[in-house]
């Protein structure tokens, strides 16, 4: 087995093993690479189908081609989608600098779905290798009532064996893919033809390495035009991958706080 091999294949055991030990589960669908990648590999993990809803938190502020990708894409892969809105940004804490304080939208957004569904177990697409606060995070982390994280008090995670009891009046977050690097996941999106949204690729010298809200997401200089040519140029950047993402030039801790607080 070959890298790619190996990752899908840990990542299926993931998800078949969340879907196996809980009682209510979501797959959330932030409509970027890395959440497309997490329903193509459900599709294969059960078989063509994904067997729980597919959830997309959404602020009203995505880019018009992520949308239109959404609207496709769920009808072609048969999911059913559950599509919650977020408050509005007074209701999120005042202290939080600009960027941070819209991100944070998403977060209380989320956790109303919570409520409002009853989930034990949220699958979300994130990545050790994207920001230093994730590479903390279990595949398997427990959330307290409210959606927060606590990072000190993690389960050890050792051969594949993972904590799946639920906190009391909690939930967990399933990480199938916190080990794919962000080579790995466009890799693997070529290898298997999952489609792309085409703002990852360039036009007139510029294109977005990461997706967010339209507001606070600014796109990289890059002449990367296909998949091949966004693999050659991450083996030669040093620049991160959340460069374009407006929360990441803000106060040093801003994202540790949303991700305490239950930010994905």
């Amino acid at each position: 087995m070959d890298r790619l091999d190996q990752l899908e294949a840990q990542s299926i055991y993931i998800l078949r093993e969340a879907f196996a030990k809980l009682d209510r589960i979501a797959l959330l669908w932030s409509l970027g690479k890395d959440s497309n990648v997490m329903i193509w590999l459900a599709r294969k993990a059960f078989l063509g189908h994904v067997p729980f809803p597919v959830m997309h938190v959404d602020t009203g502020k995505k880019f018009a081609e992520m949308y239109a990708f959404r609207d496709r894409y769920a009808k072609a892969w048969g999911l059913n989608l559950l599509l919650e809105p977020c408050p509005p940004i007074d209701a999120v804490d005042p202290t939080l600098p600009p960027a941070a304080r819209s991100a944070a939208r998403k977060t209380e957004g989320l956790k109303l779905a919570l409520e409002k569904h009853g989930f034990d177990g949220l699958i979300a697409g994130i990545r050790r290798d994207e920001e230093a606060t994730r590479a903390k995070e279990r595949i398997f982390s427990p959330r307290a009532p409210a959606g927060d994280w606590n990072v000190k008090d993690q389960p050890p995670e050792l051969w594949d064996h993972f904590n799946t009891t639920v906190p009391d009046n909690g939930h967990l977050r399933i990480h199938p893919i916190l080990q794919w690097t962000e080579v790995d996941i466009w890799t693997y999106t070529r290898r298997e033809g999952i489609p792309v949204i085409p703002l990852y690729f360039s036009r007139n010298g510029q294109r977005y390495r990461s997706l967010g809200d339209e507001d606070i997401t600014r796109p990289i200089a890059s002449h990367a035009a296909t998949i091949d040519d966004i693999i050659v140029e991450l083996r030669e950047t040093r620049v991160p991958e959340r460069s374009g993402r407006l929360l990441d030039h803000e106060t040093e801790d801003a994202f540790e706080r949303l991700r305490t607080a239950g930010y994905l």
